[in-house]
């Protein structure tokens, strides 16, 4: 529901309030335009965001917002992202065999 590398920190992201594709887009550096599609379609289909279509004059724009029930993991998602910024040393260079890359 919530793995892979996007979708914790589209929830992240989307705990400040309601944003619009775009915006995510900009905020998110390394994800493509599919990838973020796809991401939130998922999100929504498991009850975790809400998209909401509305017009802005001849515009039609969409915003995403977390849902009560996505709210709920965000101290999930929040002690996720502390322990990786505490071991991201172990991340930084790939191990093969025990021997650096």
């Amino acid at each position: 529901m919530i793995g892979g590398r996007w979708k914790v920190v589209l929830i992240r992201e989307l705990d400040s309030g309601p944003q619009r594709h775009g915006q995510l887009m900009r905020s998110l550096t390394g994800i493509t335009q599919k990838m973020l599609t796809q991401r939130l379609r998922e999100l929504e289909s498991d009850g975790l965001i809400q998209r909401r279509d509305f017009q802005e004059g001849r515009v039609k724009l969409v915003e995403y917002s977390l849902t009560d029930w996505g709210r709920t993991v965000m101290g999930i998602v929040m002690d996720i992202h502390h322990w990786t910024v505490t071991h991201h040393h172990h991340f930084a260079t790939p191990q093969v065999a025990g021997k650096s890359v």
